[in-house]
């Protein structure tokens, strides 16, 4: 008998919340349960194991992330999209810094096209329609501007900027700065080699 008040969707809420207090590799079905002061067993009549609610943060992660850039982007283009764009990225990570790892767990592909993730894409690749770079350049520069923006929030909430000058903050404008001169005078592709 599935105990009153609790549902897949607040036990991932609770499990999200955990997740920025604690880490994302904290969550668990038993510490979740603690948090509700029930049995874990309780549990199991809405979430089928540790694994399923994990995926349950992420696909919410996912969703609030989207939200946040499809309010950001709004009326912008070109640098001022980008930069909106990777701003949400960096405030959710910093915010959010558990939702933020589990946005980054792995899928399934099933539940991967059910998620936000598709909509993260179509923002991406709305912003770089401003550029306009086309295939196969504008998946090149989905992936150069998922990493650049994942690798710089990673190793600053990590610390690794933490004891050297300039600040931060200078930083990242400069690197936005840079990947808007980038997109703007993106390279040819080279030949194929006959």
């Amino acid at each position: 008998m599935a105990r009153a008040g609790l549902t897949a969707e607040r036990l991932a809420r609770a499990g999200a919340e955990l997740a920025d207090e604690a880490g994302f590799d904290q969550v668990t079905l038993s510490a979740v349960a603690r948090r509700f002061d029930v049995k874990v067993a309780s549990l199991y009549s809405h979430l089928a194991s540790s694994q399923e609610l994990k995926t349950r943060i992420a696909l919410l992660a996912l969703e609030e992330m989207a939200d946040r850039v499809a309010a950001a982007l709004a009326g912008r283009a070109g640098k001022d999209a980008l930069t909106a764009f990777a701003d949400v990225y960096r405030d959710y990570a910093r915010e959010h810094p558990g939702r933020y790892a589990a946005a980054q767990l792995r899928l399934d592909a099933e539940t991967a096209a059910a998620s936000a993730g598709a909509r993260h894409a179509q923002m991406t690749r709305a912003i770089l329609r401003g550029y306009d770079l086309a295939e196969p350049d504008q998946t090149h520069a989905v992936r150069m501007l998922g990493s650049v923006f994942h690798g710089y929030i990673s190793l600053e909430m990590g610390g690794g900027f933490s004891h050297s000058a300039p600040d931060t903050q200078e930083t990242w404008s400069r690197m936005l700065d840079a990947l808007d001169a980038l997109l703007r005078n993106w390279p040819a592709a080279d030949p194929p080699a006959s």
